[in-house]
């Protein structure tokens, strides 16, 4: 037997047997994508502040507004309502205490004002002014304090037109600025600003007779701060503004002419996309060759990537397509698009048009904000005056920061029974 034939089969089944195991070791190295833990879907925004109710009518019935009955903070919710307003022109100033069971210097302000033009138009314009309070900042023990006072304000002004004797549409125009910089930490930092566009409309029938009372349907729809991103420094995040759409319908049960009872409902969507599910890809070696990581059996190995989208679509994208984006974006599909409506019902008895009692129900799925909570309310008007008062009551595990606050809202109706819309 030639010796040199045998050396060479032992070296070529020596070079078969260890190309096959390293290709076997190949094989078995792969990458997974583990999830981050506390991983969030809840939206968050830039702003927040502008999705506080800051009128107490409104707040009494559920942070609902959109669908009601027109008056003086009409502006905040659905400013086509003003072409439906009695009065020639009214004047408002409300005030809402914030985190009022910890602190007594933030609070929500707001001063409305509106002009009804003639028969088919009005002109509205407001400011919202969110105090944060003082704050004191200190290096150390021994420096003296610094004392910011961060806020935040919009201004804005409206059109509205009657384009028939049953609805009306509306555009509003709104300056937001944040002022929250602590330029003794970031002598660079400055206050971010930004613009957003209302779009609303109306629908108020006329009022029809039933067996046992008289009747009137409302109906609304109103999408707000529709604008570009907000960003507080050069090298920061930029936040989608608190881009929403309102939906709200309701119906008047009159009674006679002293007895009323509305009752309203209400549904809003966020129109900002919904974050992904992040993880962090790694390389690991799949011991038992299933192309699934255990991590009790499987060796993690370094990492490839970071955040590394498992499921949904990529948020960072602009405002406008951001908000298409936010009707299909939710990783867990259909029902969790559901999930990010929140919904409100509320109902308001007036007697004489001079008293009114209100209650309300806000609901937010708990995976999404948590926010549920009771509301009502009362309002009294004499002459010209209105003051309307509301008070909170949480039902989420999560406190509200408005529970057990007393909001406070003053208005004034000049030329008020100029136009008859009843």
């Amino acid at each position: 037997m030639n010796p040199f034939k045998k050396i060479n089969s032992q070296f070529s089944i020596s070079v078969v047997c260890i190309a096959a195991l390293f290709l076997t070791k190949v094989a078995a190295q792969t990458t997974t994508v583990i999830p981050k833990s506390g991983d969030t879907r809840v939206i968050t925004t830039g702003a927040p502040f502008l999705l506080i109710a800051t009128d107490a009518r409104a707040a009494g019935m559920g942070d609902i507004g959109v669908a009601t009955s027109v008056d003086t903070y009409s502006q905040q919710w659905n400013p086509s309502k003003y072409a439906f307003s009695e009065s020639k022109s009214g004047f408002g100033i409300s005030y809402t205490p914030y985190l009022s069971k910890l602190v007594n210097d933030i609070f929500l302000g707001n001063v409305t004002y509106f002009n009804r033009l003639n028969e088919r138009s009005a002109f509205a314009a407001s400011l919202k002014y969110f105090s944060l309070g003082e704050i004191e900042l200190r290096e150390d023990e021994f420096a003296e304090p610094v004392i910011v006072k961060p806020n935040e304000l919009t201004l804005d002004a409206s059109y509205s037109l009657r384009l028939s004797d049953q609805f009306s549409m509306a555009v509003a125009l709104r300056y937001i600025r944040s002022d929250l910089k602590i330029q003794s930490f970031d002598p660079d930092a400055k206050a971010a600003s930004s613009f957003g566009v209302d779009i609303a409309g109306y629908y108020q029938s006329e009022e029809e007779a039933y067996n046992d009372f008289n009747g009137r349907w409302r109906g609304g729809f109103a999408i707000q701060n529709l604008g570009p991103k907000i960003k507080y420094d050069d090298g920061g995040r930029e936040n989608f503004l608190p881009t929403n759409l309102r939906l709200g319908g309701g119906f008047d049960f009159i009674f006679d002419q002293y007895n009323r009872i509305n009752v309203t409902a209400e549904v809003t969507k966020l129109l900002v996309p919904t974050p992904p599910i992040l993880g962090d890809e790694y390389n690991y070696t799949d011991t038992n060759d299933n192309g699934v990581y255990d991590e009790d059996v499987d060796t993690l190995g370094a990492l490839v990537a970071s955040n590394v989208i498992i499921e949904g679509k990529d948020s960072n994208v602009g405002f406008l397509p951001g908000v298409f984006q936010s009707f299909g974006d939710s990783p867990g599909g259909f029902s969790e698009e559901l999930d990010e409506f929140t919904w409100a019902l509320g109902a308001e008895y007036l007697y004489q048009d001079s008293f009114a009692l209100r209650l309300g129900y806000f609901n937010e799925n708990e995976f999404k904000g948590a926010r549920k909570f009771f509301a009502m309310g009362a309002g009294f008007k004499y002459s010209t005056v209105n003051i309307d008062l509301s008070y909170l009551f949480s039902a989420s595990k999560v406190q509200s920061p408005l529970e057990n606050t007393l909001r406070f809202s003053l208005s004034f109706n000049l030329g008020d029974g100029e136009y008859s819309e009843y």
